[in-house]
Order: C-alpha cells, then sequence, then structure tokens
C-alpha cells in the first residue's frame, strides 16, 4: 500500500515540476539574424531579455517571458553600420569594390589621375564599427628628370624639376642656326620626357609637298633666306607672296587654291539659272544665265547665254542682267540728239525727235526696243535727180542705198529673187527641215541699205522634250516655248505649279525637273538682293540685300518642300548733306547714311557759323542746315539801320592774356537806339545775328516823294 502512494506521489511531483518548466522561455527559441547570444540558456515567465546585434551592426530587440513564448517589447532590426564619405584626396579618385552604399565591411579602393602618382603604402579603406581604417592616400604629380643643354642650346621652363604636363621649349643662342629635332617637349605621365634635349643646326628646309602643285627646280635643301618658286596646276593659283626660308621654316606655306568665280547677283533681272542654286564655280565650269523680260546683258541684245570661270578667277563676260536700254543715238543726223533722247530710256519709252537739215523723220516717235531705237533709221536722207538738185525744196525721189544680195544659211528663197535691191525689196525664205521656222518668213531693205529680219533665223530645232512625272503643253504659234506641269505629288524643280523652257540655237534653255513635294527646289527670288546657298546644308540660304537695303532674317530654311520668303526692305538712310557755302564737313563723304548719322558743318577762314553745326539724319531727312557768313558783314543788323566795324580787345582775364574779336554796333543817323542803348557789344560767332535789334525808325516815317518815280518797297 504504501509502495503505490509514494509512486503517486512521485507523479504528482514530475508533474507539477514539468508546468514550472512549460512556463519558461528558452534561449534557442531567439532565432533573429546577426545578433550575439542571450546570458542564460533559459528565462522565466515575467523575465525580460535584451538582445544585443554583432559588431558592425546597429539595431536592439527587447523580448518579455509570457507563458513560454518570446513576445517582442522594442525590434529595430540590426543592419550595417553605416559610414560617412571616405574622403577625396586631391588628384585622385575612389570606388566601392562592391555595393552601392558606404556600410559596415565595404572597401574603397582610390587611384591617382593621368600624371599623378600614389604615394602612400596603402591604397584603399575599410568601413570599420568604429569608422574608416587608414588614412586618405595622397597623390603626388608625376616628375621626369631635369633638363641638361649644351652651350648652344637654351631651354625655357622648369628644367630642374620638371613635372607632368610641364613644357620645355627649346631656341638656339645662334639667330643663324635652328632646332635639330624638337622645339618643345612635354612630361609625360610615365616621368619621361617626351622626346629628347635637341641639338643646333644651320638653317635649312625642305622642299614641301604641295597639293595641287609643284616645286619648280627642287633643291634637296634649300639655306636660310632662299626662297621657294611653285606653280599651281590648271584651275589653281598660288597664295600671294614667296615662301622664304627661316628659322621656323617657310614664311609662307605654299599653298594651291582653288580658282573660283562668284555670281554677285543671282536674282537682279535674272529669270533662270543653271545649275540651280550655285552661285560659287571654279575655273572652267560654266553657267547659264536666263535674263527676265525687258533686261539683257549689258552691252549685248542678249537675253541667254553661258559664261565660263578662267583661269584668272574672272568671268569671261561679266554675268550681269541689266536693265534694256537705249542709247543716245549720235551721228544719225537727229536733230540736237541729248536734248531730245535726255531723260528716261528703258525698253518701251517714246520720244520726240526732229531731224538736221537735208533729212527727214521716218516716225512720229522713236521708240526704245532691244534692238534699239526703231524705225531705223530715225532720220533719212533726201536726195535729188538730175536738174532738181538746184530746186531750193528736196524731192525724195531716186535714193542711192542699196542692200547687198542676203545670204542666210539653211534657208531657200521662195520669192522676190534679183540681182539688185532697193530700198522696201521684199525676199521670201523657206527654212530646211529640222530648222526653225517652219513658216515662211520675210526680210526687208530699209532706207539704210540694211536688211531688217536677218537675225536667228532658221535655226536648228531643239530635240523632243519629255519630263519625268510630268507632261508638256505647247502652242501652234509659239513654238518656241514648251509649257510643262507635274504629276500629282510632284512639282517644278523652280518652285512654281508650271513653268516652261525655250528653244535657242538648238538646245533647251533649260532643263524640266519634277521633284516631290517635300523636296527643296530652286531658290526663290528676292527684289532687291540675292540668295547664297551653302554646299554643307541645302536647306539654309544666306540672304545678301543690295546698297541701300536691309534683310529682315539673315537666313531662310526650306521646310517640308517650301521655302521661306526672303524680304529685303529699304533701309531708311539720308543722302549726300546738303551743300553750305564757305564749309566743308569734318567727316569722310558717304554715298549713303543710316538714320541717326550726325555731321559737323565748320566755315573756312574769316567766315563763322551761323545755326547749329551739327545736323542728323531723320527719317531719311536732314536736319536745318547752318551757314557760313563773312565777319566783316555778317552782323546784318535786322532793318538794316547800323553799322558795325570790329576792333580788337585785349582782355586779362585770371592772370591770363585773352584776345577776342568784338562788334561795336552804332545806329545810323535814320534811326534811334532801342531802349536809349547808344552802343552794343556783340561777340563774333554767337549765333544770335537773326535775333539781335539794336535800332529801329521813328513812327510814322513816310518814304519822300520823287518825281517820275514810283515806290518800290517800304523796307
Amino acid at each position: 500500500m504504501r509502495v503505490p502512494v509514494k509512486l503517486l506521489g512521485f507523479g504528482f511531483w514530475f508533474f507539477f515540476l514539468n508546468c514550472a518548466r512549460c512556463q519558461e522561455c528558452l534561449r534557442e527559441n531567439i532565432k533573429y539574424e546577426n545578433t550575439e547570444p542571450v546570458e542564460k540558456a533559459s528565462y522565466a515567465d515575467g523575465e525580460t531579455v535584451r538582445v544585443n546585434c554583432i559588431t558592425g551592426y546597429t539595431g536592439l530587440y527587447k523580448l518579455n517571458c509570457e507563458k513560454g513564448e518570446w513576445k517582442n517589447a522594442i525590434e529595430r532590426p540590426c543592419a550595417k553600420r553605416k559610414c560617412s564619405n571616405p574622403g577625396d584626396t586631391p588628384n585622385g579618385d575612389f570606388k566601392l569594390k562592391e555595393g552601392t552604399e558606404f556600410v559596415f565591411g565595404v572597401t574603397v579602393v582610390y587611384t591617382c589621375k593621368k600624371g599623378y602618382e600614389m604615394a602612400s603604402r596603402i591604397n584603399q579603406r575599410t568601413c570599420r564599427a568604429q569608422g574608416w581604417d587608414n588614412a586618405v592616400p595622397v597623390c603626388e604629380v608625376v616628375k621626369c628628370p631635369a633638363i641638361r643643354t649644351d652651350g648652344e642650346v637654351t631651354a625655357l621652363g622648369n628644367t630642374e624639376e620638371g613635372r607632368y604636363g610641364d613644357v620645355i621649349q627649346f631656341d638656339c643662342v645662334s639667330s643663324d642656326k635652328m632646332i635639330d629635332g624638337s622645339s618643345d617637349i612635354h612630361c609625360k605621365e610615365t616621368g619621361t620626357w617626351s622626346d629628347a634635349v635637341p641639338k643646333c643646326k644651320e638653317i635649312t628646309c625642305a622642299a614641301p609637298v604641295i597639293q595641287n602643285g609643284y616645286v619648280v627646280e627642287p633643291r634637296p635643301e634649300y639655306q636660310k633666306d632662299a626662297t621657294l618658286k611653285y606653280k599651281c596646276n590648271k584651275g589653281f593659283k598660288p597664295r600671294e607672296g614667296i615662301p622664304k626660308c627661316a628659322k621656323f621654316g617657310w614664311t609662307l606655306n605654299p599653298e594651291c587654291d582653288a580658282v573660283t568665280c562668284e555670281l554677285k547677283s543671282t536674282t537682279y533681272g535674272v529669270k533662270k539659272i543653271k545649275p540651280a542654286g550655285t552661285t560659287i564655280f571654279r575655273a572652267g565650269e560654266s553657267v547659264e544665265i536666263t535674263c527676265s523680260e525687258k533686261y539683257f546683258f549689258f552691252g549685248t541684245k542678249v537675253t541667254s547665254r553661258s559664261f565660263t570661270c578662267k583661269d584668272n578667277g574672272e568671268w569671261d563676260y561679266e554675268p550681269v542682267c541689266a536693265e534694256i536700254t537705249c542709247e543716245t543715238p549720235y551721228g544719225q543726223h537727229v536733230y540736237y540728239p541729248s536734248y531730245s533722247f535726255s531723260g528716261d530710256k528703258k525698253l518701251g519709252t517714246l520720244k520726240s525727235y526732229s531731224c538736221e537739215s537735208g533729212y527727214r523723220q521716218t516716225a512720229g516717235e522713236a521708240t526704245c526696243t532691244r534692238d534699239g531705237w526703231t524705225p531705223k533709221p530715225l532720220c533719212a536722207g533726201m536726195f535729188c535727180c538730175g536738174v532738181l538738185k538746184s530746186l531750193i525744196f528736196a524731192y525724195h525721189g531716186c535714193l542711192t542705198e542699196m542692200c547687198a544680195a542676203p545670204n542666210i544659211p539653211n534657208a531657200d528663197i521662195v520669192r522676190g529673187q534679183s540681182q539688185k535691191y532697193g530700198v522696201n525689196s521684199i525676199i521670201v525664205f523657206k527654212c530646211h527641215p529640222g530648222f526653225e521656222p517652219e513658216e515662211l518668213f520675210e526680210i526687208i531693205c530699209d532706207y539704210q541699205g540694211q536688211w531688217t529680219g536677218l537675225h536667228q533665223q532658221c535655226a536648228k530645232s531643239c530635240r523632243d522634250l519629255s519630263v519625268t512625272n510630268g507632261f508638256t503643253g505647247s502652242q501652234s504659234s509659239n513654238k518656241e516655248a514648251i509649257f510643262y506641269s507635274c504629276n500629282t505629288g510632284y512639282k517644278p524643280f523652280t518652285g512654281n505649279w508650271w513653268d516652261s523652257v525655250t528653244c535657242s540655237k538648238g538646245s533647251w534653255s533649260d532643263e524640266p525637273r519634277c521633284i516631290r513635294e517635300e523636296e527643296c527646289g530652286a531658290l526663290p527670288s528676292v527684289h532687291h538682293g540675292k540668295l547664297k546657298q551653302t554646299r554643307r546644308d541645302r536647306e539654309t540660304a544666306e540672304v545678301e540685300c543690295d546698297p541701300g537695303f536691309i534683310s529682315t532674317e539673315p537666313f531662310i530654311k526650306c521646310t517640308n518642300g517650301r521655302w521661306e520668303t526672303p524680304v529685303c526692305k529699304e533701309d531708311v538712310r539720308c543722302g549726300i548733306p546738303p551743300n553750305v557755302e564757305n564749309a566743308v564737313i569734318t567727316s569722310k563723304p558717304e554715298e549713303f547714311y543710316p538714320d541717326g548719322s550726325s555731321l559737323t558743318y565748320i566755315c573756312r577762314s574769316s567766315y563763322f557759323i551761323s545755326g547749329e553745326r551739327t545736323v542728323s539724319c531723320h527719317n531719311g531727312t536732314w536736319g536745318k542746315t547752318p551757314t557760313c557768313q563773312d565777319e566783316e558783314t555778317a552782323i546784318d543788323i535786322k532793318g538794316g539801320l547800323s553799322t558795325c566795324p570790329f576792333f580788337w580787345g585785349v582782355f586779362f582775364f585770371f592772370y591770363k592774356l585773352i584776345y577776342v574779336r568784338w562788334c561795336v554796333c552804332f545806329c545810323l543817323r535814320t534811326a534811334f537806339p532801342v531802349k536809349l542803348i547808344k552802343k552794343s557789344k556783340y561777340q563774333v560767332g554767337s549765333g544770335n545775328v537773326e535775333t539781335l535789334r539794336l535800332c529801329r525808325v521813328p513812327m510814322p516815317f513816310s518814304p519822300p516823294r520823287l518825281r517820275a518815280a514810283r515806290q518800290c518797297s517800304t523796307h
């Protein structure tokens, strides 16, 4: 019986013991990362324990034991301790070996910049629990050895302790010698000089290799002061000056520049240029220019021709379209032609005129045409036959002028052929097949014995014309011109929606081109200016205005196939300032003066200025100009009632001797002083002459009556 009781008691004791242990919290159940183990293996119910982070980490856990389980009272997870910036080193950089943050355990490695080397033994720093270990590494500049020269060479620079980047310059002591080698060397990042220390030698030059040219009579070596003769290939020209061998080589770099010619005017009076958009041409290149209506090439009657750039950089003929004008018809028996044909002589101008004695007018008025004044001749001679020569009144009967038999290539006479051709004789021609015009044409013998209508007859016809991505049309009455347009999505290169080409001497004036709508075509025309397209950017053109005009924008651009509209507006300015007698202007004369310009007048000796000596240009008009008046007569007292002789005065003013010229005015007998002023001093040049009035006539004052006379004026 006692044994079972003991066993039962032991069982209860063991049960209560286990129940007590069930309320404890164990160390092994704390499983946070990067933490240190707690002190005891177990903790009773209700106990609190602090859990610390391992070295290099920061954070904190505070746990409570509740019925065998840990409960968080404070929870700050353990994280790597952070370090501050490791520190920059002059002339060096650093970078992390791994990671992206400065935290416990990371290492930064320092490197020096080019030309510097690591002076410290350790080139890295590691983030520890207490911060960065080691000191910031130091980078020192790379040094080069000292420079040593002989007595003929001088060295300029840091020759004793050269550092990276230092430059040493060498020169010869003697002016008759030159450096044999590099005239300057620099200290490299490797601590060595870029080249050896040079020596001095006699001055010589080698024959250069000239692009687009060659040396005349080349030598292996040229001595000091020797000159170089060279020539350029065709189409190139040498630069100005003669190369001479000197201490540092040739005094002038022998080069050959391309010979070019420039089109100075591409819009004024110009209808078309081929090739379009180009203004600079090399020697041998040609450009074809067609002038607009009412324009031709100066000194000729041609409206379309080719121009070639010559080897000297000049055009074979001036490529400028000039407005068609007629010259004064001297030597054509016109009476006083400089008077009758003065003024405007542009195309289409009509002039009334008369003829010299013995000649008659062939028309009531003369008309300016492309071929000069018409009719031709303006004045026809009147010749008499037999006994009629003795009559006072001439009879227009037997004219002696005759025309020579004409010779028109590629044509046959249809009718009118004769052995002699007198005035008003008519010959009808027909061109050979393949030549134009196809219809019959006639020529007439005029009063001067010349055939009219000979020029540009029976010219070779042009080839059939086809337009890629376009179509053509023509008029039966005008076969010299072909009109064309482009298909949908295309446009003429000239920029219009249609255009034309002209047949001349068997060739078309231009090749019709149809380009896509979005492409940039020919440059637009600009009144009073021209456009200059660059070779690099074909979608930009520079605006150059004629003298007296300015551009609103310096450049225009092509966007989506359309050029911006260039504008050259008239610049507000003044012309030559008004002429002032006995005066000059204190600046050089200019053709134009910008708005706001000012000019100063000065008078000649013994004259003085009256009015403002400086005038300004405002809105294209000069201000009121002064006058220059003679000092002996300039004191023109208003009313003419005084006389003003001059006197020289000498004065002492603050111990300075001053010479002043004064005018002392006295009233004449017929007048009396104003305000009882009997004398008045008037300083020459004060500018108040117009307003000065010292004397007046007693009022009323009646002029005397004279017999056989009439009153002209009361002033």
